[in-house]
Order: C-alpha cells, then structure tokens, then sequence
C-alpha cells in the first residue's frame, strides 16, 4: 500500500470512528411524528439502531477497503459514491440513538478493522469483479437484515422505521450497481461464512 493510500485509510478509519459524520441528506426521521414509547420499546429500538450504526461502520470499512485495492479508477469512483451515501446512513443512526438516549458499540474500532480487511483483501487477492460480488453478496445480506428489524422495530417507532426504510433501498441500489459492474457471484462456503460472521456481530452490538 503507497503513503497516499495509508493516509486515505487512516483518514477514513479516523472520520468514521471519531469524527461527526455530516449528511448529504435530510434525515427521513424528520418527516415523521414522534410517539412516545415505553422503557422497554425505547431500549429495543435503541439496540436495533446500535446494530445499524455498526453496519453503517463496516460498510465505510469495506468500501475505502476495496477502493484503495482496486486499479480502476471508474469502479473506486463508483464506490466512494456509495460509501458517501453510507455516510448519510452513519449520520441518521448515529443521530437516531442519541435520540433514544443511547450509544454506539464500545466495538466499533474492531468492527470497522475487521471490515476493512475483508475489503481490502477481497479486492487485492480476488481482483475487481471478486471484491464486487462482495458488495452484491453484502447487501443483499443487509437488506435481508433491514427487513427483519422492520418486523422488530416498535410499532410506536416511526423515526427509526422511516431510517432504516430509506437504508433499505440505498443498499439495494448499491448491490445493482455491483451487479451492473460486473460482480461475480460468490461459492455458497463463502456466502455461509459472511452469514456467520455477521450474526456474531449483529448479536454482540445488541448488546455492547
């Protein structure tokens, strides 16, 4: 990796974990009307949108990773665009527990390496059309993801509803521009494993 890349990195790594993240976009929470929630509601919706901050995490990870692996300048282009919409998620979650008075995983930093080495890895050892079926297989997982924590999220909830709703379809437009690319669909073996390993970590951010 050249001196410009591990600065872009660093810079990434530090922006995503420390820094405030800034928005492009309006926060979909702000359209809706608050409702008051019970104790147990609040703190449930409160670990939910902690697990989506740290996904919105992985995925600032994951991009830069496979950015600085790839040699094509169109295709890094294309996934810092989508690495900026990332950042809108990071925001509205981040913005959203705060609401819910509660905080981001105490994890993040491990979250946010492991990530970026799966990226970076990806891209360098199976080239661009590998590190694509990456993003494919990605999404679709997260969406899946999204959708689940649609049937969880407190009736009452609208705020955290109308966010994860507006992350449910930037993932999906992610993973088409993946597949448009020219992703190679990844072995099931490989498929199962991301499955596993973000199971752990949905199941750890609950809680930490």
């Amino acid at each position: 990796m050249t001196p410009d890349a591990l600065i872009l990195a660093a810079d990434s790594a530090l922006r995503t974990l420390w820094a405030e993240p800034r928005a492009a976009r309006a926060n979909p929470a702000q359209a809706v009307v608050t409702v008051e929630m019970s104790e147990a509601e609040r703190r449930e919706a409160a670990a939910l949108m902690r697990v989506n901050h740290v996904g919105e995490v992985c995925a600032q990870a994951l991009y830069t990773g496979q950015a600085l692996a790839s040699r094509n300048p169109a295709l890094q282009a294309k996934l810092m665009d989508a690495s900026r919409e990332e950042t809108d998620h990071l925001a509205w979650t981040l913005e959203r527990l705060r609401q819910l008075d509660d905080r981001p995983s105490l994890l993040n930093p491990l979250w946010y390496a492991g990530a970026f080495a799966i990226g970076f890895a990806a891209g360098k050892l199976g080239g661009d059309k590998v590190s694509l079926g990456f993003v494919v297989e990605t999404e679709n997982q997260v969406e899946a993801h999204l959708a689940s924590h649609m049937e969880r999220l407190p009736a009452a909830d609208a705020a955290s509803r109308a966010i994860v709703e507006q992350m449910k379809a930037d993932e999906m437009a992610h993973a088409r521009m993946a597949q448009h690319e020219g992703a190679v669909q990844l072995p099931p073996l490989v498929q199962g494993l991301m499955r596993s390993a973000a199971k752990v970590m949905t199941t750890v951010a609950h809680r930490i």
